[in-house]
């Protein structure tokens, strides 16, 4: 069960979280997928909202994982620029 905290975070990156060119390309070449700008950006936020999801602080980065999708963020801690997206095979 997610903390209060948990929520205030992911709240806080929803609401920041930004995006380079170079990352929508990587979002597909690691999910294999062909996703457009607003379906990646979609794709985050919903993460972001699913009470399934996790948020885990290491190094600079905030690793946001989601069991259900099998997908997990990194976050730039600093500036909440996505950085990469990873899938979990656990």
């Amino acid at each position: 069960m997610r903390t209060l905290a948990s929520w205030e975070l992911l709240d806080q990156i929803k609401t920041q979280v930004c995006y380079t060119e170079l990352v929508y390309q990587r979002v597909n070449k690691k999910l294999a997928v062909d996703l457009s700008q607003a379906e990646v950006e979609a794709l985050v936020i919903a993460m972001l909202d699913d009470v399934t999801t996790s948020i885990e602080k290491l190094g600079k980065n905030y690793y946001v994982a989601n069991s259900t999708r099998r997908v997990q963020l990194a976050i730039n801690s600093f500036n909440y620029r996505l950085i990469t997206v990873n899938l979990v095979t656990e």
